[in-house]
């Protein structure tokens, strides 16, 4: 396939997902707990304060800070349908992360639409109860 009929196939599956693939707190915590997904904190360490979602004991996170990102590829899963939610502070290495992987193949990325530091949050919420 060339590279611009690879582009189409990729913003025609995006536009099939709700909100382009971005997902909420709860359809984020939902596909992590349901589903299986594995979550990618995507955050450069100078944005990382605290823990990271890996250190955190979000089941299925890894921390694959985006300046590096190329050197994390063998935690993503073997089977490209396996769905991803890839997570930073603002959205914006997210997003740029959500087209490699789906340049890469993967169809079922979708990005987080609030702060990972959000999300840590709620799982400390529910993990100390």
């Amino acid at each position: 396939m060339h590279m611009k009929e690879r582009i189409e196939s990729i913003i025609k599956d995006d536009l099939q997902k709700e909100n382009l693939g971005h997902v909420t707190l709860h359809q984020t915590r939902e596909l992590l707990m349901d589903v299986g997904a594995i979550l990618l904190d995507v955050r450069p360490p100078a944005k990382v304060t605290g823990e990271n979602a890996e250190e955190a004991g979000i089941a299925n996170a890894y921390y694959t800070p985006y300046p590096e990102f190329a050197e994390y590829l063998d935690v993503l899963p073997k089977s490209h349908a396996t769905p991803i939610v890839v997570a930073c502070l603002k959205g914006w290495f997210a997003n740029r992360v959500m087209g490699y992987l789906e340049f890469m193949g993967y169809n079922n990325v979708y990005v987080l639409d609030t702060s990972i530091e959000d999300l840590i949050e709620v799982h400390h919420a529910h993990a100390d109860k």
